[in-house]
């Protein structure tokens, strides 16, 4: 087959991961059309046409679809009316990676069944509920402590350690607040005593083997991503053990593109979390830190063009600029500052500001990752949301 460009891609959310895949999708002259359910977001800011709509009602998804007519959708966030996007694959519409990956990886309950039930790769324990009192019941089955977060939710949001079962109702308050979509279904799982959580970018081609990135190490609190740093320690028994359960989920999922594979790692297993069906927010080390950063990859993946050896150029890291208040207006300090030798920063361009709102990021190069990371966490709180 001979590829063709420029090819017209529709982004569902919009935000900073989407943006800088619009970045690498325009560098070889594809268009993009950014959708989200605000305007002026991050991606919107450099695509070549805009639509704001809720991507949860299916009839504002068709209208959109019709009026633009794009050659691949690519899914960025988790609150779509994902049968949809069965209907427009049905069509001949390329849904990345799949519509069925999307559907799947779309909610925790379903790639978790996927994996446990149907793969049978070892996850942590774990149970769902639907109300109150089904949680209560559910964490005293898991036993203590325990993570409770919504089977839907955007970068983490809503998850919660619960030591003890008098934290149960406020875990439950949390979840729900920060669910997306039309889902009150909620997971507990059990906690792992983990030495250290990894992301194995791994990258899905048509017609090629499957290849992975450098592993990412990362630091998360309440379930959202602090910090990332690349390359991760883990043995090189371990790390082949993850690729071989990388590859055994996204081969059951098909399709081509990155997916961001997370794994809890202990003394002397590796053991599966979750699954992002697109680059992954702690995969923004690779802006800084690799030949091909994972928006290029994913670009590449989904049109057939060739990807050469993935090359670590030196060790990196990344850290997340938050904001502190609401403000709906934004702009920052502190950039001069941050800015010192082997130091970038991505301000995200959000229009609005909440607390704990990421808004950007600050990434290091280092003679090893201790040092890259001292320099990100450093520069990223230089910069203040003002």
């Amino acid at each position: 087959m001979v590829l063709t460009l420029p090819r017209k891609f529709l982004l569902l959310g919009s935000g900073e991961l989407g943006k800088e895949f619009v970045i690498a999708a325009q560098q070889l002259g594809n268009s993009i059309v950014a959708v989200d359910r605000y305007a002026n977001a991050p991606a919107m800011q450099v695509a070549d046409k805009c639509e704001v709509i809720s991507m949860l009602n299916g009839d504002d998804l068709e209208a959109v679809i019709e009026k633009h007519q794009p050659d691949f959708i690519i899914p960025e966030i988790e609150a779509i009316r994902t049968e949809k996007l069965l209907e427009f694959e049905q069509r001949g519409i390329t849904v990345i990676p799949t519509a069925k990956a999307t559907n799947f990886t779309m909610n925790r309950d379903r790639i978790r069944e996927l994996a446990h039930t149907q793969l049978g790769i070892r996850t942590a324990k774990y149970a769902y509920a639907t109300s109150l009192d089904e949680l209560v019941t559910a964490a005293q089955d898991i036993g203590f402590p325990n993570v409770v977060k919504p089977i839907m939710s955007s970068s983490g949001k809503g998850q919660a350690v619960v030591y003890q079962p008098e934290e149960v109702a406020t875990a439950w308050n949390y979840a729900i607040k920060n669910s997306r979509g039309d889902s009150q279904k909620i997971i507990v799982e059990e906690f792992i005593q983990f030495e250290t959580e990894i992301t194995l970018l791994t990258i899905k081609q048509w017609n090629a083997p499957t290849i992975f990135c450098p592993a990412i190490g990362h630091r998360q609190e309440n379930g959202d991503y602090q910090e990332s740093w690349q390359p991760a320690k883990i043995s090189n028994e371990l790390l082949v053990e993850a690729q071989a359960i990388a590859q055994k989920v996204t081969d059951s999922l098909g399709g081509a593109g990155i997916f961001g594979v997370e794994f809890f790692v202990t003394k002397d297993e590796v053991i599966f979390s979750e699954l992002s069906p697109r680059p992954h927010d702690t995969g923004m080390v690779t802006l800084i830190s690799q030949n091909l950063n994972e928006f290029e990859l994913h670009l590449r993946a989904v049109l057939g063009l060739p990807i050469p050896q993935i090359e670590l150029l030196t060790p990196s890291a990344s850290a997340v600029i938050l904001a502190h208040e609401y403000a709906d207006r934004v702009s920052y300090t502190g950039v001069a500052e941050a800015l010192i030798e082997n130091v970038e920063l991505r301000l995200f361009g959000k229009p609005d500001a909440r607390p704990g709102r990421r808004m950007g990021l600050a990434l290091a190069k280092g003679i090893n990752v201790e040092e890259a990371r001292k320099k990100a966490l450093q520069a990223a709180s230089k910069v203040k949301v003002v």
